[in-house]
């Protein structure tokens, strides 16, 4: 879908039109995923599923715009994540305090779970560009690599490479210059690239 329809789509949900909504959130769930599990880092995946997390932001995200709360055509993929950081954060929260169930493990990801990890993962340039060759030992790859950085290095390696941010709206987000984000971003992946030398 382009940007043109994207907004359009995003015009039509903050006039309340509930198939747009649905439209629209269906649109941004692939990135949504791949960008929650980048986020979620090990302590979190190993509580809950990237899947389950994201259906809980979306369900959240539905609430405030039954409730008229809309950010505007351009700003609604940029809600929906900034939505996705405090469910993380408020779920790591969750669990670390008075250390809650932090003894369960969620079982291993799906087959399913796997391909679709391995697809945003793909998408993003994290992976190898066949899909259909990523398998569950290569998706641990690149998220034990991720682990590796800083929560800002990821954060700044998802907006760039799952979000499809500019380097414009991660500066103005950032309050920085495009040209401190590009260095930023470059010394990000050299530092991944390091631990995932087939980075893309």
């Amino acid at each position: 879908m382009s940007d043109v329809s994207e907004q359009a789509l995003a015009r039509r949900a903050s006039s309340g039109d509930p198939i747009a909504i649905a439209e629209l959130l269906e649109l941004n769930l692939p990135k949504l995923r791949t960008y929650i599990r980048l986020r979620s880092g090990r302590f979190l995946r190993a509580l809950e599923s990237s899947s389950d997390l994201a259906q809980s932001v979306c369900r959240e995200v539905l609430a405030d715009l039954v409730e008229g709360e809309y950010p505007g055509d351009r700003g609604f993929r940029a809600w929906l994540f900034l939505t996705a950081r405090r469910k993380i954060a408020d779920r790591v929260r969750y669990y670390r305090a008075e250390k809650r169930d932090a003894g369960r493990l969620v079982s291993s990801p799906s087959k399913a779970d796997i391909e679709q990890i391995a697809d945003g993962y793909a998408r993003a340039g994290l992976g190898t560009p066949s899909r259909a060759a990523m398998t569950a030992e290569r998706v641990a790859q690149i998220e034990a690599a991720m682990d590796r950085l800083t929560p800002g290095d990821r954060d700044l390696i998802a907006q760039r490479r799952v979000l499809g941010m500019t380097y414009a709206e991660i500066a103005e987000r950032m309050g920085k210059s495009e040209g401190a984000v590009r260095v930023q971003l470059h010394r990000a992946l050299s530092r991944l690239s390091c631990h995932l030398p087939d980075l893309d």
